[in-house]
């Protein structure tokens, strides 16, 4: 056997070093016999190696058919499934159920935003008294509470201007009296 293929199979063990050593013996023989199999066959090392894949994704499909194939429940089931999860990481633990959450609250905001500014620009425009337009708030900064218009006019100013903060560019464009 080739010395690519050795180191292979040395990164594969090293990758299910979670289980116990009769068990990974076992997984690597199986692959040795596998390897042994194609080289017979007239098949390149370079080829088995593409075929193999990485030496990572093999241990974790490894993994995750050695939790299939448990149908008892133990100590040694627990090591393989954390076994498992050290090699699938916090992706498919935390990330992505965060993410599925996450995701369509993200989406429902950046819908509504632009319909809610709207409708909070054509109330003051208007000066409907919209009694619900009253509780939709727009921040500058976290800080200070302008309308619609008067926030589209700000954000066009430079935050350099001479005049003393914001309060004082909107006094100077007339919004506050």
């Amino acid at each position: 056997m080739n010395v690519k293929l050795e180191k292979y199979l040395n990164a594969v063990d090293k990758h299910l070093r979670p289980l116990p050593v009769s068990e990974r013996s076992d997984i690597v023989r199986e692959i040795r016999g596998s390897v042994i199999e194609m080289e017979n066959e007239g098949v390149s090392e370079d080829q088995i190696l593409e075929r193999l894949g990485n030496p990572k994704e093999m241990a974790k499909a490894y993994l995750g058919s050695l939790l299939e194939k448990k149908e008892s429940s133990g100590w040694n089931k627990i090591l393989i499934i954390c076994a498992f999860y050290s090699m699938v990481g916090l992706t498919g633990m935390i990330i992505i159920p965060v993410l599925a959450v996450i995701a369509p609250v993200f989406i429902v905001c950046g819908v509504t935003t632009p319909f809610i500014a709207f409708i909070k620009m054509i109330d003051y425009i208007f000066s409907l008294g919209l009694p619900v337009v009253g509780n939709i708030r727009i921040f500058l900064g976290g800080i200070t509470e302008l309308n619609a218009v008067a926030e589209f006019i700000c954000s066009s100013y430079d935050r350099t201007a001479p005049f003393s903060g914001r309060k004082g560019m909107l006094a100077a464009s007339g919004f506050i009296l």
